[in-house]
């Protein structure tokens, strides 16, 4: 059964990429015309840098466009995340680019703090991790959901924190992962993903 939120088409009427790329180009610009006072860029303005260079450079494979072509129904792919969020801009924009791969998925994001009652369903670990992405059909049913991060990734926070980093500490050597690994840990999972995805639903065809 499709959750409220679905019926009342919330997440249909969330921003495109297009969208939520200008919204982070307007608040990155906003922060550099405020100044942090060292000259060195601030979360936003990395952030925005993080998710060009994504763009400019990151072609999906012949394997993963073959998986997302081969979805015949229309899905509505819901992110839930923020633009201060570093870990989305390191992960939204592959998503972005996944789904431009086919008119049948409908990507829509969802800025997460003013939606807190949708985040509720989907928890991590009992905290509010972005970028979220749950996957819908046509009538609202949950097809399968990723985030917030890379399992390579999430479990280099969870060890890093246990050993007491402090976040900051942690953050560089997530984005030094991120760097080093280039989108093709996403790839696989979402390889994984689709590939159970687009048997189930054959099968059930």
């Amino acid at each position: 059964m499709a959750k409220e939120f679905f019926e009342q088409r919330r997440p249909h009427q969330g921003l495109t990429y297009e969208q939520y790329l200008e919204q982070l180009k307007r608040t990155a610009e906003a922060e550099e015309q405020a100044g942090n006072g060292n000259g060195k860029p601030g979360y936003l303005q990395l952030n925005l840098q993080r998710s060009q260079r994504i763009e400019k450079t990151y072609e999906v494979s012949e394997r993963l466009r073959t998986l997302l072509q081969a979805i015949e129904e229309p899905q509505l792919w819901m992110v839930l995340t923020e633009p201060w969020c570093g870990d989305s801009a390191q992960n939204l924009p592959y998503i972005a680019r996944l789904a431009a791969c086919n008119p049948n998925l409908d990507l829509r994001i969802l800025l997460r703090d003013e939606n807190l009652d949708i985040m509720e369903h989907y928890l991590t670990d009992g905290k509010r991790g972005i970028p979220k992405l749950v996957a819908f059909d046509r009538e609202g049913h949950e097809l399968f959901q990723w985030g917030p991060r890379p399992k390579p990734a999430m479990d280099l926070f969870l060890r890093n924190r246990k050993a007491g980093l402090s976040k900051p500490a942690i953050m560089e050597k997530l984005h030094l992962w991120y760097a080093r690994d280039r989108g093709q840990t996403l790839e696989e999972e979402f390889v994984e993903l689709l590939q159970k995805h687009v048997v189930r639903s054959k099968t059930a065809a």
